[in-house]
């Protein structure tokens, strides 16, 4: 019974070393939450308040291998999925900032080809189901397909061209980034990248 008193107060020690008050200043970080702050209640009480991000509970151990392929899937092409509508914002400020149509062709022209040498290489050593992923998450980012943006930018010729072509390998340019439904744990998985969160 002394044994277990003197844990007890042990522990009692080390819990009251840090206030909350003191706690309060630093930045909370626990592990496996999604947000952790200090706030008072009503009779003045200090609490801890920890978001805690949804577990994906899985009956099969095919399902986990497919979770698992899904956040490196992820890992490796969200960054693209970001830079797609980082450039594709800054080509939107050009554009506008041409007056000739013929100027505007060209320059886009120029910044495709410029695009096909990038990024190319990345592409040829993607699988489908990472290409499949990488333009979902670009819908994601830029609030259009692929198909679309190849549309707005070149012409409807060169979309369906690209079409054709993401066709013949097992895709689809047109693929539109759904959420609250099919895409719901794609969705988990991106806001865990964003948190800091995947390893």
């Amino acid at each position: 019974m002394q044994r277990i008193i003197a844990i007890l107060l042990l522990v009692a020690t080390l819990l009251s070393a840090t206030s909350p008050v003191e706690a309060q200043g630093r930045k909370q970080r626990v592990r496996g939450a999604t947000g952790a702050k200090w706030t008072t209640d009503e009779n003045g009480e200090e609490m801890l308040n920890i978001t805690i991000q949804t577990i994906p509970a899985f009956h099969r151990k095919r399902d986990f291998k497919n979770y698992q392929r899904m956040v490196r899937a992820v890992k490796k092409v969200y960054p693209l999925a970001l830079e797609a509508a980082k450039r594709m914002e800054n080509l939107d400020e050009e554009l506008a900032a041409m007056d000739r149509r013929k100027d505007r062709k060209e320059h886009t022209k120029a910044i495709e080809d410029a695009l096909k040498e990038e990024i190319s290489p990345i592409l040829w050593k993607m699988t489908r189901y990472e290409g499949t992923i990488l333009l979902k998450l670009i819908d994601r980012e830029t609030r259009h397909t692929a198909f679309a943006i190849i549309k707005d930018f070149r012409s409807g010729f060169t979309a369906g061209f690209y079409q054709m072509i993401a066709k013949m390998f097992g895709n689809n340019l047109k693929l539109e980034y759904d959420p609250k439904g099919e895409d719901e744990v794609l969705e988990q998985i991106v806001l865990y990248y964003k948190a800091g969160l995947l390893e």
